[in-house]
């Protein structure tokens, strides 16, 4: 199965891909690496849930954000490669979590954006990351995450 049949399969349409929000680039290639920049959890423009997580926001929320924030960054390779079946394989995902005071589980809240690749790509879709606790992020949001793809032609 391609990966499109496989977001398929999970009932998942990929969004057109969203301009940028500042004077920055989508994402950029240098050789068979693509850089994506960071992403919000937005459908349709505007941002799924504001707030931190462990306050405004609970943990399970924050696991669908970063799943939604996974599919806004499928949505930008294929806008750019034109198809997903030219990823060869996630290399990296940096997640920033907008955490309140205590909360700890940031590594599980980025797992909805890890396991959503692992099933799209397969074995290729594991992937090094980073999962960050911060103070507060761009228009409030919950998350961000920025990833780095290796893909050929």
């Amino acid at each position: 199965m391609t990966p499109e049949q496989k977001l398929a399969a999970l009932g998942i349409e990929l969004p057109a891909s969203t301009a940028p929000l500042g004077a920055y680039l989508p994402v950029q290639r240098t050789g068979d690496l693509l850089f994506l920049s960071g992403l919000l959890p937005l459908a349709d423009g505007k941002l799924l849930k504001t707030g931190k997580i462990g306050d405004q926001v609970t943990a399970e929320e924050g696991v669908r954000l970063a799943r939604a924030v996974a599919i806004n960054a499928l949505a930008v390779l294929k806008s750019h490669l034109g198809e997903l079946a030219k990823v060869r394989k996630c290399v990296k995902i940096t997640g920033y979590i907008a955490s309140a005071p205590g909360f700890t589980g940031q590594a599980a809240v980025l797992n909805g954006a890890s396991e959503l690749l692992v099933q799209v790509f397969g074995d290729p879709g594991r992937h090094a990351r980073a999962a960050v606790g911060v103070s507060v992020l761009p228009l409030d949001s919950p998350l961000e995450a920025d990833f780095i793809f290796e893909a050929g032609e």
